[in-house]
C-alpha cells in the first residue's frame, strides 16, 4: 500500500500541558498560562496557552524572556505524573480507531484508519467523534487532520489550530495548498534547513520543485526527500518501531539548552539506556557493544564505542556510556546519545575479572541509581518507567529534569 492509497489521521492536543492546568483551575480559563521554569528559575518554557502566545511566548522560549514579554502571566511548574495519566487516556481513546498508531508523542499521534474508516467521509466522522470524545472524555481540546499521507496529515491538523479540523484529500489539494507558503512549514524543514534554502534563494514550497535539481545537490538523500514532500509524496507508513533488521539500536536526546552539569548529563545517560534496552528486549535483540554519542554547543559531535561490554541491562549500558564520557573532557553538551550494536544470536554474559568481586544484580542496581534520581529530580522514574520508554516521552522528562537541576544549583549558589 502506497501513500497514495492511505487514509491518515493526525490528533494533536491544543497546548496539552497548559489545557490541563487550566482544565482542573477554571479561574485560569483566559488567562496567560505559561508552563516551565518559575520566572526566578532558569529554564525555557515547555508550552503556554494562546492567550500567553499572543503576547510572543513560544515554547522553548527563555523563561525570563518570556516574563518580560508577559510578565502579568501565570507561572506553573510542569507537573509530569498529572499529564502522563491524561495522555494514557487520550490514546487510549485515539488507538480505538485505528488498525495502526505511532504515537510522536504524550499528547500527538498518528493513526493509519485505511481500514477501519475505508473512505474519506467515513475518515471525517472518525475524527469529529475523536475530538467530540476528547472533550467529553477528557476535558480538552485538540486539532485533527486527515490526508492521504502521514505529513499532509501533520499539516492539517495544524491548519486550523486551536480546536481545528482540516482534510487534505489528494495529492493535488495539498500542492495548491502549500506552493506559496514559506518553506520552513513545511514537514521535516527546521530553522537551520531553511536557512540553507533560503542562502539558495528558495523560500517558497514551490521554489523547492522548482529549483530540485539545486536541493538534491544541496541535501543529498535528505533533499530528495524535500522535493518529494514538496510535490505532495509521501510514502511513509504509520509503524510502531521495529528494528527486527537494525545492526544497532540507539536513542539520541537533544537539550533545549546546552547543558554544563555532567551530573544532569549521567542521569540523562541512565534514562537513554533504560530506553535502549527495552527496545533491544523488546525484539530479543543481544548487543555485544556499546556507543556513546556526543554533540558539543559548538556542533562538533564525538563518537566513541567498546565491543565485549554489555550483557544488555540499562545500568551496564549507563555505566559502560558514562565511563567512556569521562574520557571526552567537560564542555556544554547540546546532544547526547547511547546505543548497542554487534548483535549477536545468545545473550553475551562478561563475567568479573575479580573472583572475589561480588556482582550486585543489574535491577537492583539500577532501583538504586533511580530512588537516587527521584529525589534529586522529585519525579518518580520507578514508577513511571513503562509511561517513559512506551512513546516518546523522554524529551519532556529531560526538560523537567534540567528545571529541576538548575533550581537546585541556584539554590546552592551554583550555576551552570
Amino acid at each position: 500500500m502506497t501513500g497514495r492509497d492511505r487514509i491518515i489521521i493526525h490528533v494533536d492536543m491544543d497546548a496539552f500541558y497548559a489545557s490541563v492546568e487550566i482544565r482542573d483551575n477554571p479561574v485560569l480559563k483566559g488567562k496567560p498560562v505559561i508552563i516551565g521554569a518559575l520566572p526566578d528559575q532558569r529554564g525555557v518554557v515547555s508550552t503556554c496557552s494562546y492567550e500567553a502566545r499572543s503576547f510572543g511566548v513560544r515554547s522553548g522560549m527563555n523563561i525570563k524572556e518570556a516574563y518580560r514579554l508577559c510578565p502579568q502571566g501565570v507561572y506553573i511548574h510542569p507537573d509530569f505524573e498529572k499529564y502522563k495519566a491524561v495522555s494514557e487516556q487520550l490514546h487510549g481513546i485515539w488507538d480505538s480507531y485505528a488498525t495502526v498508531s505511532e504515537p510522536i508523542a504524550f499528547d500527538e499521534s498518528f493513526l493509519d484508519v485505511t481500514a477501519t474508516a475505508g473512505n474519506f467521509d467515513r475518515a471525517a466522522e472518525m475524527a469529529r467523534e475523536i475530538k467530540r470524545r476528547t472533550r467529553e472524555e477528557v476535558g480538552l481540546t485538540c486539532s485533527v487532520g486527515v490526508a492521504y499521507c502521514m505529513s499532509a496529515a501533520k499539516i492539517a491538523s495544524e491548519e486550523m489550530k486551536p480546536d481545528g479540523f482540516f482534510e487534505i484529500r489528494t495529492r493535488e489539494e495539498f500542492v495548491e495548498l502549500m506552493s506559496g507558503r514559506e518553506v520552513r512549514e513545511l514537514f521535516s524543514v527546521g530553522p537551520r534547513t531553511a536557512e540553507r534554502l533560503n542562502d539558495l534563494g528558495i523560500t517558497t514550497v514551490s521554489d523547492i520543485r522548482d529549483h530540485a535539481k539545486d536541493v538534491v545537490r544541496a541535501f543529498g538523500k535528505h533533499g530528495s526527500f524535500l522535493v518529494g514532500l514538496a510535490d505532495g509524496i509521501d510514502d511513509r507508513e504509520v509503524t510502531p518501531y521495529r528494528p527486527e533488521d537494525a545492526k544497532s539500536v540507539s536513542r539520541e536526546l537533544t537539550f533545549q539548552e546546552d547543558v554544563s552539569d555532567y551530573v544532569l548529563i549521567r542521569d540523562v545517560i541512565l534514562l537513554l539506556a533504560l530506553s535502549v534496552e527495552e527496545r533491544a528486549s523488546r525484539y530479543g535483540l543481544h548487543g555485544n557493544g556499546i556507543s556513546v554519542k556526543i554533540t558539543y554547543s559548538d556542533m562538533k559531535t564525538i563518537t566513541r564505542t567498546r565491543t565485549g561490554a554489555s550483557d544488555d541491562s540499562a545500568i551496564t549500558i549507563a555505566k559502560e556510556a558514562w565511563k567512556m564520557l569521562e574520557n571526552l573532557g567537560k564542555r556544554p553538551v547540546r546532544l547526547i546519545g547511547v546505543g548497542v550494536f554487534n548483535f549477536a544470536a545468545k545473550k553475551v554474559r562478561q563475567m568479573t575479572l575479580d573472583p572475589e568481586e561480588e556482582e550486585i544484580p543489574a535491577e537492583e542496581e539500577l532501583a538504586y541509581f533511580l530512588e537516587r534520581m527521584h529525589k534529586r529530580y522529585r519525579f518518580d522514574f520507578a514508577k513511571n518507567r513503562e509511561w517513559m520508554l512506551r512513546v516518546d516521552r523522554m524529551h519532556g522528562v529531560a526538560e523537567h529534569m534540567r528545571i529541576q537541576r538548575n533550581k537546585t544549583l541556584s539554590k546552592n549558589g551554583h550555576s551552570q
